[in-house]
């Protein structure tokens, strides 16, 4: 099975990283700002691109060290893949390991994908670092 994985380096705090990979109002800002759900364990939360999107559910968070979804409802390709976001230190930085994984076949939507999903990491770091992400839908936003 395909995966996406992507490692960046973050200026901010694990605890800032974490939370805005753990809070609607922090994934809203980075990702699309159409997210709405539960960030609990077992909880589901939308994220919606227009009239598109995909519900992932939520299990398992560790804080400052890791979180993972699994696609639940949404884009096909993406239904029954995990989504994984890994924290750790890297001196005063935090290393983020990003993984998208157990896509069934390696196609032109999962090269999409992965182009998509180093955009959205680095309005991930832009967020953490500056305060202002680039998620879908915002005025940053650059399609």
């Amino acid at each position: 099975m395909a995966s996406i994985k992507h490692l960046l380096n973050i200026n901010a705090s694990k605890e800032k990283v974490f939370k805005a990979i753990t809070t609607i109002n922090g994934l809203a800002q980075w990702w699309t700002n159409q997210t709405t759900g539960s960030t609990d364990i077992g909880g589901i939360i939308q994220f919606r691109f227009g009239d598109a999107g995909s519900d992932m559910k939520v299990i398992s968070s560790e804080p400052d060290k890791s979180v993972i979804w699994e696609c639940v409802a949404g884009f096909p390709d993406w239904v029954g893949t995990k989504v994984t976001f890994t924290l750790d230190s890297n001196g005063d930085k935090t290393k983020l390991q990003f993984e998208h994984s157990d896509w069934k076949e390696d196609n032109e939507f999962f090269a999409g994908c992965s182009f998509s999903w180093g955009r959205y990491m680095e309005s991930l770091r832009q967020l953490c670092q500056t305060g202002k992400g680039e998620a879908f839908g915002t005025e940053g936003y650059k399609n």
